[in-house]
């Protein structure tokens, strides 16, 4: 049924079009060797069959964020004591059609080799829970959980996970 469908639509002339992601070919570099957080969008591997491609930079520190436009944008105001969150929004013009593509990302500046390094949290694999054996050791701890050499009269203390009091 669907080879008779399909012979079908193409008799018509009506067979679709492979789709094109042009997010999955573009991408971003950080200028090497200067502190001044630089980045510069890389479409080359299609740049010659669109129309053109407008960036959109945001670089943002904890307290301010920063915008940019241009294949390459710098940023002077971030620190390389930063933690910093980089975002792109690429416009890609092509045939009257307009595709957004858009990626964030989180970099340090890495003092050893004096470059800004993704920083990657990484997806967890698996997760372990914590076993706790309580041993009653006898020590005594106030309210606030000090410890306490001597058993204090009128007050509240814990003793071997119990609450007690002194009389």
């Amino acid at each position: 049924m669907k080879k008779i469908l399909l012979a079908l639509l193409v008799s018509l002339g009506l067979q679709t079009q492979a789709q094109i992601n042009y997010c999955d070919s573009i991408s971003y570099t950080v200028v090497q060797g200067t502190q001044t957080l630089t980045t510069m969008g890389d479409a080359s591997s299609f740049i010659t069959m669109v129309d053109s491609i407008v960036w959109s930079w945001q670089a943002c520190n904890a307290t301010m964020c920063y915008s940019g436009y241009g294949d390459t944008a710098s940023f002077g105001q971030i620190l390389t004591t930063d933690t910093v969150k980089v975002c792109y929004d690429a416009y890609i013009y092509y045939d009257s059609s307009i595709y957004i593509c858009n990626h964030c990302d989180s970099l340090v500046y890495d003092v050893n080799s004096y470059s800004w390094v993704l920083m990657n949290m990484g997806n967890p694999t698996s997760i372990n829970e914590l076993e706790f054996t309580w041993e009653d050791d006898g020590i005594i701890y106030d309210m606030l959980g000090r410890e306490l050499k001597e058993i204090p009269v009128g007050t509240m203390y814990i003793r071997n996970r119990k609450l007690h009091i002194k009389q």
